[in-house]
């Protein structure tokens, strides 16, 4: 009997130890899974921008690894400013589109921005508002046809012009979208320009002369609302959206002494009396909006302009549902 019991105990002790090991080999493996996924998961300071090759060499000496995210930021904005907004070196927009590669460049659909950066990279591209303005409207082939990272800015009416290839400018935005200063800065300068571009439309034109910019306009728009349809639903967000738009000083000039100026001014006139709750469809209506206030300014006539209208709106809600997807 002592011998069956000695013999019974032995038996039990052989998978008890065999257990001890592979709870052991289990915690071992658990441990080095954590730190795989965290070391995987977890994005490189200030997004790797001041350990990319091209970045350090175009931004400037001032960009080094370990630099604080918001010094990076100052720095970008300082090498990609140019003397006045939309008026660039060649050394300048090529800041910029190493800048705009070095995020969004990668398998990654959706970029983890730092916040300090946010505010930076919208101040830098708000300074490019109508290159922005042409990439997101895509129908102006020449951005298209210098895209590539291997293209350098191009020159045309006195300045360098920026681009990028659409995947990556759309990322680009919607990581900088999730601070809602950040993405008023981008809607402003996109207003200010779109506002430019309808004032800049003869008093004669008809037909595709007549549609072709509030058009583009509208898809501009239509681009930056599905970009930020996500956030959009905060009401947070919009609120803070808003405040930071209607900081923007609003002339009271007339359509005849400055065209774009009143354009953005009724835009904005506008947006300070929408109620919280409407605030979203407003923004989206924008491109619709500012044609309809340009149509009447010029006295356009009724059939034209709601012809004019439908082809707007048309416009804005497909480059919405193309953002959003």
């Amino acid at each position: 009997m002592g011998t069956s019991m000695t013999g019974s105990r032995g038996r039990r002790a052989v998978p008890v130890r065999a257990w001890a090991g592979a709870v052991v080999c289990l915690a071992l493996l658990g441990t080095f899974g954590a730190w795989f996924l965290l070391r995987r998961e977890t994005p490189p300071p200030c997004n790797g921008l001041a350990e990319n090759a091209s970045v350090q060499k175009s931004v400037g000496a001032a960009v080094h690894p370990g630099i604080s995210c918001a010094a990076l930021g100052e720095a970008i904005v300082k090498a990609t400013a140019g003397s006045q907004p939309g008026r660039h070196t060649q050394a300048q927009a090529q800041a910029m589109k190493d800048v705009v590669f070095a995020l969004g460049w990668g398998q990654s659909q959706k970029i983890q921005l730092d916040p300090a950066l946010r505010v930076p990279l919208a101040t830098a591209l708000a300074d490019y508002a109508p290159d922005v303005h042409e990439m997101l409207a895509g129908f102006d082939n020449e951005y298209i046809v210098n895209a590539g990272d291997n293209k350098p800015p191009w020159e045309a009416e006195g300045t360098y012009h920026l681009s990028v290839w659409n995947s990556v400018l759309t990322k680009t935005l919607r990581a900088v979208a999730v601070d809602p200063r950040a993405y008023a800065l981008l809607r402003m300068a996109e207003t200010h320009t779109a506002a430019g571009r309808l004032a800049a439309v003869p008093a004669d034109a008809t037909g595709v002369d007549l549609s072709l910019q509030p058009t583009k306009n509208a898809r501009a728009l239509g681009i930056l609302d599905g970009l930020s349809d996500t956030y959009t639903r905060d009401g947070a967000w919009r609120t803070a959206v808003r405040d930071r738009l209607l900081r923007e000083p609003a002339a009271q000039d007339t359509y005849q002494e400055d065209p774009a100026a009143y354009l953005t001014a009724t835009w904005l006139q506008g947006l300070r009396n929408t109620p919280e709750a409407e605030l979203a469809n407003r923004l989206r209506a924008q491109g619709v909006d500012i044609a309809r206030a340009w149509t009447q300014a010029r006295n356009t006539d009724e059939s034209t302009r709601q012809a004019l209208i439908a082809e707007v709106d048309q416009s804005a809600q497909s480059a919405y549902r193309e953002a959003k997807s």
